[in-house]
């Protein structure tokens, strides 16, 4: 009796830690999308159809040739009449964030460690993004490239009507006449924005097919499932504008300076416009009641365990160092490829690096990136966080999310330590000349700020969520993953205790001696039962 007594106490504790672990694993594995995320489709194709009122091919005033851009505006507007004030007060036509002074934000002072700065749209070439026509933000908005289903070279398309125009001959005016024809289609072809109009734009920052972010590149624009379950045109086929809802033109959002939650009231009294998050259409507890794995929603983002990597079908660029550009072959600039065929070395660039099917850095998030401008001072003694992700394991709204890194080696002010932002595409720019004291004092006479003369290079980092291409639920992160001793994606990731990553060398000690103390035990009680039964059997 005393023996079974002294086993019960193993036994127990054997079977409580074998059944937590059995409910943590089918929990995971019984995740599944909730009824409102099973709907979405359904839904998406409804809201497709009811959103259509009009034929714009049918609207006379559309049907004219038009000559330039203004006239599409002026066209666009006798309908639509309050469209352009509510747009001109958009992040997407200032370039600056709200309630900043004007310090953040491609118009502002803000810089990176891609193409480092706009210089308050100095550089003409960062102003093929902006919304308007021509290479101006004078100019009146440009409806086009945001609403209209055919793309085309619009200011391209003018300048070649004006030209074969002003030549007079029956040749010259026809070609004019079927070009006018193709801007005309492209007028009359407007509607809610597609994923082809947003990728315009953000699918090449930085310069280039999937240079910035990870998660956003061509592979999204008819993507299949398995990249975006949401996206996929064999799936949802959920288009941008489905998450980034709108009011007024303002495009609701995650990250500009602050949440886009805290920006909701100033847009919109009745709530239309919110920060977007997964739970907005799957709730806080997405997988089915229960289940282990929603107890995980509270520190951890969705986004964590369903988007195992980024960049899955084109790369994106991880690394760019500008230390290294100016090099010439022969007196001429040059360039040169890597395995994925995009350009590791350009002489107007430096050296770059790129990666696919990129796993993650994971850092505690509450929604805020905190940045630095060129106004800022800056240690050059270690490496510059540009930006980065504000939130700890205490902050109550913050969790755990992915991120991609990017780093970087760009010029910085060596009396002043700050950051230094170049023009590049000028006629005094880098791209042009090759010389970084011209382009250096240029830069920064655009932006009004001070520059010493003395230039060197820093190392830095810049940080995107990672919020797309999320993986089908039979493709997300396995629990394995994390709860690992070796290689965990949480490695990095301190100050708090994850079954299985972590462990502690006196509870295991203590674990231990239990053990060996039972074996004694049980030894030295079996050792005592062949005696006794010996004495018994004389």
């Amino acid at each position: 009796m005393g023996s079974e007594m002294k086993k019960e106490p193993a036994k127990m504790f054997t079977s409580v830690l074998l059944l937590s672990c059995l409910m943590f694993l089918s929990g995971a594995a019984a995740a599944a999308e909730s009824p409102q995320g099973l709907r979405m489709a359904e839904q998406t194709q409804k809201f497709r159809l009811d959103w259509n009122t009009t034929d714009h091919a049918k609207h006379r005033v559309l049907q004219q040739d038009f000559t330039s851009g203004e006239q599409i505006t002026e066209a666009c507007l006798s309908c639509h009449s309050e469209a352009d004030d509510q747009f001109y007060k958009t992040i997407h036509w200032t370039w600056q964030a709200e309630g900043e002074g004007g310090k953040y934000g491609k118009a502002g002072y803000s810089v990176n460690n891609f193409c480092i700065s706009t210089n308050k749209t100095a550089d003409k070439s960062c102003l093929a993004c902006h919304p308007g026509w021509g290479t101006s933000r004078e100019t009146s908005v440009n409806c086009l490239n945001c609403h209209s289903s055919k793309k085309m070279n619009w200011d391209e398309a003018f300048a070649d009507i004006q030209a074969f125009l002003e030549d007079g001959d029956a040749d010259s005016v026809e070609i004019a006449r079927e070009i006018q024809q193709e801007v005309k289609e492209s007028v009359q072809s407007v509607g809610r924005p597609g994923r082809a109009n947003c990728g315009s734009c953000h699918f090449f920052g930085g310069g280039g097919d999937g240079v910035k972010h990870g998660d956003l590149d061509t592979s999204l624009t008819n993507p299949s499932r398995s990249l975006d379950v949401h996206m996929g045109t064999d799936g949802q086929n959920l288009d941008c504008v489905r998450c980034h809802n709108t009011h007024s033109h303002n495009i609701a959002g995650r990250i500009y300076t602050r949440p886009a939650a805290e920006n909701r009231k100033s847009l919109v009294e009745d709530d239309q416009v919110s920060k977007i998050t997964c739970e907005s259409c799957h709730t806080a507890q997405p997988h089915r009641k229960g289940t282990k794995i929603n107890h995980h929603t509270d520190r951890v983002a969705c986004q964590s365990c369903h988007i195992p990597e980024f960049a899955r079908v084109n790369p994106t660029k991880m690394s760019w160092d500008w230390s290294k550009a100016g090099d010439l072959k022969d007196g001429k600039p040059y360039k040169t490829e890597d395995e994925f065929g995009k350009h590791d070395y350009m002489s107007i660039k430096g050296k770059m690096r790129w990666d696919k099917n990129v796993v993650p850095r994971y850092y505690w998030f509450n929604g805020v990136i905190g940045s630095i401008t060129a106004k800022d001072r800056i240690d050059p003694a270690g490496t510059v966080r540009i930006s980065w992700p504000e939130g700890s394991r205490d902050d109550a709204n913050a969790r755990i999310y992915p991120f991609k890194v990017h780093k970087g080696k760009q010029p910085y002010d060596k009396v002043n330590n700050t950051l230094l932002a170049p023009l590049l595409s000028t006629p005094d720019g880098y791209w042009r000349k090759f010389d970084w004291q011209l382009a250096l004092s240029k830069g920064q006479e655009a932006l009004g700020l001070p520059y010493s003369g003395h230039y060197g290079f820093v190392e830095t980092t810049y940080v995107y969520p990672i919020t797309h291409m999320v993986a089908p639920r039979e493709d997300a992160v396995a629990c394995t993953e994390c709860h690992t001793r070796n290689g965990s994606r949480l490695a990095g990731l301190t100050g708090f205790y994850m079954p299985g990553r972590d462990r502690f060398d006196w509870l295991d000690g203590i674990g231990w001696v239990m053990v060996l103390g039972s074996l004694v035990g049980v030894f030295f009680h079996g050792l005592g039962r062949v005696f006794t039964r010996g004495r018994r059997n004389g």
